[in-house]
């Protein structure tokens, strides 16, 4: 009921904020790590009124004017940067999140881009899921306007604020928001760098974007055995100026 009832709320904020959800399912399964781009923050809502999930994300997102808010409320996983220790005992919570039949979700790439091409995945993300023996599920997440054309409305990224991204997705009369989900990787015990690269293919062609990407990064001062990557990072990538 809980569930159901967190898939309700996020979808009438997305109603409330003129988003039409779009949502192919065909491959969501119990017990999956739900692996999506990253293009704007209402990419959480959009992700738990198609099939409610549990995030991780950095533990300073917990004090972000309503995105931490927002975050604490779809029962994410925080995670303490700097902290080997801490990250393995996140990576129990997730594997014990999956045994129940629930879905964890992660934003492989660290930060958001305009929507119009993907940066590099961050394999270890991906370990948590693979060690316990849990499949991952690739989530193509694309904005769409309603002649057609992909939207740039719900980019999050360079240096476009809160209030400026809201602003130019409640000033479109409507979009649409596509969420589809491709076939599950780490079936068969790949490595996570393997099922990353799947999942990044994947997820390009199913959201229309090219494959070629950004040099790998990490994002700063996250430990090894788990990035961080949910919701907008503090290293929100630079994209071309584009009208919204």
């Amino acid at each position: 009921m809980r569930l159901r009832l967190r898939s309700a709320w996020a979808a009438a904020l997305l109603r409330t904020l003129g988003v039409e959800l779009e949502a192919d399912l065909t491959h969501a399964r119990p017990g999956t790590l739900v692996v999506a781009n990253h293009v704007s923050w209402i990419d959480i809502l959009v992700i738990n009124a198609a099939m409610p999930v549990a995030f991780v994300a950095k533990e300073e997102v917990r004090r972000w004017p309503i995105i931490g808010w927002l975050a604490a409320k779809n029962e994410t996983v925080f995670l303490r940067r700097g902290s080997r220790g801490h990250a393995r005992v996140i990576n129990q919570e997730i594997a014990e999140l999956l045994a129940r039949g629930r879905h964890a979700a992660v934003f492989p790439e660290g930060t958001t881009t305009d929507g119009r091409h993907l940066l590099h995945f961050h394999a270890a993300l991906l370990q948590p899921a693979l060690s316990a023996g849990y499949p991952v599920l690739p989530v193509a997440i694309s904005y769409w306007e309603l002649d057609g054309r992909r939207s740039l409305a719900p980019r999050y990224d360079g240096e476009i604020t809160l209030g400026q991204c809201t602003r130019a997705i409640v000033g479109r009369r409507r979009l649409i928001a596509r969420l589809v989900t491709t076939p599950l990787r780490g079936l068969n015990g790949e490595d996570r760098r393997t099922v990353a690269a799947q999942s990044r293919e994947a997820i390009a062609l199913a959201a229309g974007l090219p494959l070629a990407s950004n040099p790998p990064e990490t994002p700063g001062g996250l430990p090894g055995e788990l990035l961080s990557g949910a919701r907008p990072t503090d290293s929100r990538s630079r994209a071309p100026a584009d009208s919204a």
